[in-house]
Formats: C-alpha cells, structure tokens, sequence
C-alpha cells in the first residue's frame, strides 16, 4: 500500500492523556492535563512528561522538583479534559472539578488525586529544553492504586480501572484484549489460556 507523505507532525497515537498534579511551597496544588508522556526507563522506573513553558505548571514543576502522573479512567475523562482546556493561573481546577488533593508521602509538595485509579508519585531527574515544550524527566518513587484494582492474587486488575487513551485529539475507552506479550511465539495451549484469563 502507498503512503501519501504530510507536513511533519507530532502524530504518535494513541496516547495516554494523564492529570499530572503539581504543588510547591509558594503554589498550591494544580492539575494539568498532558498526553505527552511515557515511560523511559524501567532500572530505575522514571516516566517523562512534556510541558510548555508558558503553561502555568511548568513554573510550579521547576520550583518543586516534583510531580504526580494520575491515570485516567472514564470516570475522571470530563474532568481530565477540563483541566487540559482551563488555566490553573485563573481557578483551583481540584475544587472546580470536585476532585480531592490525596497527600503522597514520598514528595514534600505534589498531591495525587484519590479519584483517578493509579498515581505515579515522580521526583524530577532532569528537564531537557526541546524547543516548544520541555521534557521532564521523573523518577517514580512510589505508586498508589485503588484497593478496588487489586486482587485477592495482589494482581493489579486495570480493565476494572477502565483506562482510557487520546487518539489525535479524540478520547476512546480501551477495547476488548487483543493479545498479550509474546503471544506471537506462544504454545498453543498457553495462548488458549493466556487469552481467556485477559478477556
């Protein structure tokens, strides 16, 4: 099939769109929404988030050397686009949105939110300037999930958490499990089984 070549463009998708929560001594605790992050690094396990430095948490993430990524399940998508859409410099999104500042113990400042299912508690590593955005480089030094997500096993259940992704300025729920890692190579056997347990 022939490919037709456009302007070049930030165009991976879909992506995670995360509430990224933030506090320093001087600000208090904000929201902003980014569906520029990833993971980087799993030996130590760091994520990266990318901000524009006119954003008003990007001051906040530079003064506080830390910052929480909240995942995003349906149940919080109206508020995470909200927070992505409106300025922390003109309203307290935690209070807007209904949402509740939940202190984390290994940061001095950044709450996670006790609505989203699972949080990734970062401190800042290194801030690379890029061009329009700067990428914040976050070691994770601890994550919380819902007691609801975990099973009696200690597996963490995320379809329960029913995760949600940004596909080019569109959100989607996630669909039904379509494979697993290594179920290319997988015994049959061992896929019949594997892909009944992720059904």
């Amino acid at each position: 099939m022939a490919f037709q070549s456009v302007r070049p463009g930030a165009l991976l998708s879909p992506v995670p769109a995360v509430m990224v929560s933030c506090a320093s001594q001087a600000a208090r605790p904000n929201i902003i929404t980014i569906a520029w992050a990833g993971t980087i690094c799993s030996q130590p396990p760091m994520v990266s988030i990318a901000v524009r430095k006119d954003r008003f948490s990007h001051r906040i993430l530079t003064e506080s050397g830390e910052f929480v990524v909240n995942l995003v399940g349906e149940d919080q998508l109206r508020a995470a686009d909200f927070c992505g859409v409106k300025s922390g410099r003109d309203m307290d999104k935690f209070a807007a949105c209904g949402l509740t500042p939940a202190p984390v113990a290994a940061l001095e400042h950044a709450p996670a939110i006790a609505q989203c299912p699972i949080y990734l508690a970062c401190k800042i590593q290194q801030v690379l300037e890029l061009g329009s955005h700067d990428l914040f480089l976050g070691r994770i030094v601890d994550v919380g999930v819902q007691e609801a997500l975990v099973e009696a096993d200690g597996k963490i259940n995320l379809q329960k958490a029913r995760l949600t992704a940004y596909c080019h300025g569109v959100y989607h729920s996630l669909g039904p499990a379509l494979g697993f890692f290594g179920y290319s190579v997988a015994a049959p056997e061992v896929l019949e089984r594997r892909m009944k347990e992720i059904q």
